[in-house]
């Protein structure tokens, strides 16, 4: 639960960060971005399935 906390404040102030130096965020768009991660991650569960 702690890295979560940990990996939610480093995203909260990386986004103000770059919001109030007006840089474009360094996230890809919101639902296709969301989607990759929940593949990249799947895709490593089930590999590890299949490897044991």
């Amino acid at each position: 639960m702690k890295e979560l906390l940990l990996s939610l404040g480093a995203g909260l102030i990386i986004g103000i960060l770059f919001k109030v130096l007006k840089l474009p965020l360094p996230a890809p768009p919101v639902l296709s971005g969301i989607l990759g991660i929940v593949g990249i991650y799947a895709g490593g569960k089930i590999m590890e399935l299949f490897l044991k």
